[in-house]
């Protein structure tokens, strides 16, 4: 059984400078509940000095700072979800933050150095690792990664996205069944049987992921991509198959609409990006709220995708990732 459902952990990037003097400061001892305090700069204002100091407060499971490296955001932060999954419970990750404060370093990884790694690829790496370390039972792992973009849904393993445009391509579609059960139509599985069949899986998928560039960032990531493993064992003789997945999830980048800098298609985007977001928000709220009745998973794709693998028995995991330039302090 997993005892705490939903945890919230935050990343600092690392800046050009090693420290941003005065713009946060992290309290590791207030309570045994870390917390990390934003101090919103203060320029000269008319040949005087503002001495006000404003300031926000924020609690986190953990803060992890600028120097805080690939492996140990894996070993503390995605290994015990993972452990979950082994054990036959769902789980999701999620990577939440301004664009370029370093969601999909976290959650794909760099590619110049091996130790840049980021969460899936350890991740993939550490289950495979298990599934043959364990011979009491017979596992079968299946890979699919679904982009949400516009709130519409495609198929980053679908053969035809190369060569075809995004609007030929078929959607992929949310049915249930009348359990409840979310189906996805048009989203493709794929066995894969070793770390590197997987691996291949990923990259794939990510050369067909919507990016664009923004005054921002030089190549926002435009759409929320969900990559999942899915989990299947039963022990020999036995007719009883477990099922298991767990959602690694890259969100598009968070940012105020006037502040992209963009008009037209991207300002459309960041629209559907910001309320999906907003949708997300509320659900996590929800669920952190005790006694709540009503989850409100129909308002998105992506929690209508993500319902059965957040909260109740599933290890749910937020990593904020912040960015401490003082431009991105407001």
């Amino acid at each position: 059984m997993v005892k705490q459902t939903i945890q919230i952990f935050a990343r600092v990037k690392p800046t050009a400078r090693k420290q941003q003097q005065g713009i946060y400061s992290i309290d590791e001892d207030e309570k045994l509940i870390p917390s990390l305090e934003i101090i919103l700069p203060r320029d000269l204002a008319d040949g005087f000095v503002n001495n006000k100091r404003e300031s926000y407060k924020f609690k986190f499971q953990r803060i992890f700072d600028q120097d805080a490296n690939q492996e140990t955001i894996f070993e503390n932060i995605a290994k015990p979800v993972a452990e979950s999954v082994l054990a036959g419970y769902n789980g999701t990750i999620f990577a939440y933050g301004q664009t370029g404060s370093g969601k999909t370093f976290t959650i794909t990884g760099g590619a110049e150095r091996y130790s840049d790694r980021g969460i899936i690829p350890r991740t993939l790496s550490y289950i495979f690792e298990q599934l043959q370390k364990d011979t009491s039972k017979i596992y079968t792992t299946h890979i699919s990664y679904l982009e949400i973009y516009n709130e519409c849904g495609y198929d980053l393993l679908d053969p035809r996205h190369e060569a075809s445009s995004l609007e030929d391509l078929p959607k992929v579609t949310i049915l249930e069944d009348p359990d409840q059960n979310i189906h996805l139509k048009n989203l493709s599985l794929h066995q894969a049987t070793t770390e590197e069949e997987a691996l291949n899986l990923l990259f794939l998928g990510d050369t067909n992921r919507m990016i664009a560039e923004t005054p921002m960032n030089q190549a926002s990531t435009r759409s929320h991509c969900i990559f999942t493993i899915h989990l299947s064992s039963k022990e020999p003789g036995s007719a009883t198959v477990r099922h298991a997945k767990l959602h690694l999830v890259d969100l598009a980048g968070s940012e105020r609409v006037a502040k992209t800098g963009v008009g037209g298609q991207l300002l459309t985007e960041a629209k559907y990006i910001n309320l999906s977001l907003h949708y997300l928000e509320q659900v996590i709220i929800a669920l952190s709220e005790k006694h709540r009745s009503h989850i409100p998973y129909r308002n998105s794709m992506m929690t209508s995708v993500l319902r059965d693998s957040l909260g109740g028995n599933c290890m749910t995991t937020m990593i904020a990732t912040l960015s401490v330039e003082k431009r991105n302090i407001d």
